[in-house]
C-alpha cells in the first residue's frame, strides 16, 4: 500500500470516530455530523499529511473539534 493510501485509510478511520463522537457529544444526526465535521478547519488539517495529525488518536483530535465548535477557533 502506498503512503498515500495509508494516509487515506488512517483519515477514513479518524472520520468515523470523530463523526460517532460528535453524534454521542452533542445529539446530532449523522448528516449534522458529517457536515460539522467536514466543513471543519480540524478536519483540514487533519487531510493535511504536513500536518500529521490524522496519526493522532480520536480522543486527541476530538478535543480540537470540540474546541472549534464551541469556540469557532482551533486550540
Amino acid at each position: 500500500m502506498s503512503v498515500n493510501k495509508d494516509i487515506r485509510l488512517e483519515v477514513e478511520f479518524l472520520a468515523t470516530d470523530l463523526t460517532q463522537m460528535l453524534m454521542e457529544r452533542y445529539g446530532w444526526d449523522i448528516l449534522k455530523a458529517l457536515d460539522v465535521l467536514y466543513g471543519s478547519q480540524t478536519f483540514a488539517k487533519v487531510n493535511d499529511p504536513e500536518c500529521g495529525l490524522y496519526y493522532q488518536g480520536a480522543v486527541y483530535v476530538f478535543d480540537y473539534l470540540k474546541n472549534e465548535i464551541e469556540t469557532g477557533k482551533i486550540a
